[in-house]
C-alpha cells in the first residue's frame, strides 16, 4: 500500500464471501434490509429501508387503509420487486458505488443482510410475492425533531435548533440554498409541530402492539430522543411487556443535562439487570476531536461526551456502545487524534476481556450536503486519510505490545475507513463536474456558519486554510 491513490485491498473474509454468494443466488442486487429494516421519520411522515437511500413520503391514503404502510409503501414494494428481478434500485447507489470500485471491500447490503435480524428471513422473502406486507424485525423511529444541537450537515426536519435558525436567517447562500424551508415545503418535509395532531405517530401506536412481537431490534433516534416523551412511553411499555429476545437501542448525543442522563442510565440498568430485554445498544456520534468536533456538532461538549462514554463503560459494562462517525471534509485534520481517543476507551475497558470490545466504531461517508462531502478535497489531501487508515491497521484488535494482547480496531471497522479512502480516490480520479460548485458552496456555507453561530473556521481548522482559500478563489 502507498498513499498515491492506489486502492486499499481488503483481505477476504471467507464467511462473508460465502454469504455474498448465497445472497447473490437470490439476486445480485438483493438486500434483505429492504424488507426487514425500516427507519421511520414520524415528525414529517417519511420512511426508508436502510439508512442510505433517501427517505420517501408515506402516503396518508395508504396509511388510513393500513398502519403498516409506515413500512410497506407501494414505492418500497416496487424497489423490492427490482431487487428480486436482479435489477439495481437507483436509491441504493451507496452500495453500488462500493461494489463497483476495483477492490474487494464489501458493501453494506452484505453486512446488513447477514445480521441476525435479516439473515434468518432470506429464503422466506425470496419465496413470497414481492408485494406482500411484511413485519420488519429492525425498526428505527424518530418521534420528533426536538434537539439541543445544530450539526453542520443536519437538517431542520431532524433538529429543532436548526429549524429555529432557518426560520430566523433563511437558508444558507449555497447554489441550492441549503436548508431553505421553501425547498422543504416543496418536498413536503416540514416537520409537524408537537402541538399539532400527528397522523404518523397515531398510526405508529396503532401498529405497535402487532409489530412489537416481531421485533429483534428497536432503535429510537431523533432529534435527541432523550428529550422526547414518546421515548419514555416506549421504555415504559417494554418494562411492562418484557421481550427477552429484543435488542433495544437509542441514539443520543450524550450532551443532555445530568439529571436526564442519570435517569436514562438507571432505566438501562433496570432493563438489563432484570433481564427484560436481550441487550441495550446506545449509539452516539462524533466526527473529529475537541473544538473541531464541536464546530461540526454545534452545541456539543466534546469532553463531556467522552466523560459520558467513560461513565457508561464503567457503570454498565454489558451495554453495547457504538460511535457513528459520518466522515466528511471537516473530519480530515483531527480524525487520527479522534481515533486515538476511541482506541484509548477500547483498551481501558476491555484489556482483560475476550468477550467484546467496549465500543464499536461505525464510519459511513457523508453523502449530502455535497459541499461537506470528502469527495471535494484536493488529491494531495488523500495522504491524511491514508495515514488514518494506517493508524487503524497498526492498532488491529489483538495486537501484542510487550507480550500483552491488546484490544483495538476490528477488521470490519478498518474496512469502513478503507472503503472511504477507495471511493474518495476513485472520485478524485474522475471528479464530478459539480466539484467546483461544491467547493464554492463549501466556503459560502462556512462563512455564513461563522456569521450566524459566532464561530471561526480558520481558527478552528488551520490545517484546512489552503483548501479554504482554494475554494474562496473560485467565487
Amino acid at each position: 500500500m502507498n498513499e498515491s491513490g492506489l486502492i486499499f485491498q481488503t483481505p477476504q473474509n471467507s464467511s462473508l464471501t460465502e454469504f455474498q454468494t448465497r445472497l447473490n443466488e437470490v439476486s445480485p442486487s438483493f438486500c434483505a434490509a429492504k424488507w426487514k429494516q425500516v427507519t421511520l421519520h414520524l415528525q414529517n411522515g417519511f420512511t426508508h429501508s436502510c439508512h442510505h437511500p433517501t427517505a420517501h413520503k408515506i402516503p396518508l391514503e395508504e396509511l388510513k387503509r393500513n398502519p403498516s404502510a409506515l413500512h410497506n409503501t407501494e414505492f418500497k414494494k416496487q424497489q423490492r420487486k427490482l431487487m428480486l428481478q436482479g435489477k439495481r434500485p437507483t436509491e441504493c447507489d451507496y452500495c453500488w458505488r462500493v461494489e463497483d470500485t476495483k477492490s474487494e471491500s464489501l458493501s453494506d447490503r452484505i453486512y446488513k443482510s447477514q445480521e441476525s435480524w435479516a439473515e434468518p428471513f432470506i429464503e422466506d422473502i425470496a419465496n413470497k410475492p414481492w408485494d406482500d406486507d411484511v413485519y420488519p424485525s429492525y425498526v428505527e423511529v424518530s418521534f420528533g425533531n426536538l434537539c439541543n444541537l445544530k450539526c453542520s450537515y443536519c437538517f431542520p426536519q431532524f433538529s429543532s435548533r436548526i429549524m429555529e435558525e432557518i426560520e430566523t436567517h433563511g437558508g444558507y447562500p449555497t447554489h441550492d440554498n441549503f436548508n431553505n424551508l421553501d425547498n422543504l415545503r416543496k418536498k413536503n418535509e416540514i416537520p409537524i409541530s408537537p402541538k399539532e395532531h400527528n397522523p404518523y405517530v397515531e398510526a405508529f401506536w396503532k401498529w405497535w402492539p402487532k409489530l412489537y412481537p416481531h421485533l429483534k431490534t428497536f432503535r429510537i433516534t431523533g432529534g435527541e430522543p432523550l428529550l422526547n416523551k414518546n421515548t419514555f412511553k416506549t421504555l415504559d411499555y417494554i418494562i411492562e411487556n418484557p421481550n427477552p429476545d429484543l435488542s433495544l437501542a437509542i441514539n443520543s448525543n450524550l450532551c443532555i443535562p445530568e439529571i436526564q442522563f442519570r435517569d436514562v442510565l438507571e432505566k438501562i440498568k433496570r432493563l438489563l439487570g432484570d433481564g427484560l430485554i436481550k441487550q441495550f445498544e446506545l449509539f452516539t456520534s462524533a466526527e473529529a476531536k475537541g473544538k473541531q468536533a464541536e464546530y461540526i456538532r454545534f452545541g456539543m461538549d466534546y469532553n463531556l461526551w467522552l466523560d459520558r462514554i467513560n461513565t457508561l463503560c464503567k457503570e454498565v459494562p454489558e451495554l453495547q456502545l457504538t460511535v457513528t462517525s459520518t466522515y466528511n471534509v471537516l473530519s480530515l485534520p483531527s480524525y487520527r487524534d479522534f481515533l486515538n481517543d476511541i482506541l484509548t476507551i477500547k483498551r481501558e475497558y476491555t484489556l482483560n476481556s475476550s468477550q467484546r470490545t467496549a465500543l464499536y466504531l461505525e464510519t459511513p461517508y457523508l453523502r449530502y450536503p455535497n459541499h461537506q462531502a470528502v469527495f471535494i478535497i484536493q488529491p494531495e489531501m488523500l495522504k491524511t486519510l491514508f495515514s488514518q487508515v494506517t493508524f487503524m491497521n497498526d492498532n488491529l484488535d489483538g495486537t501484542e505490545i510487550d507480550g500483552v494482547c491488546l484490544r483495538g480496531f476490528y477488521p470490519s471497522e478498518i474496512d469502513k475507513l478503507k472503503r472511504i479512502y477507495n471511493i474518495t480516490s476513485s472520485e478524485l480520479k474522475n471528479p464530478s463536474t459539480d466539484n467546483n460548485t461544491n467547493r464554492k458552496d463549501f466556503v459560502l456555507f462556512m462563512d455564513e456558519h461563522d456569521r450566524r453561530r459566532g464561530t471561526n473556521f480558520l481558527e478552528t481548522f488551520p490545517e484546512l486554510e489552503d483548501f479554504y482559500h482554494l475554494c474562496k478563489s473560485l467565487l
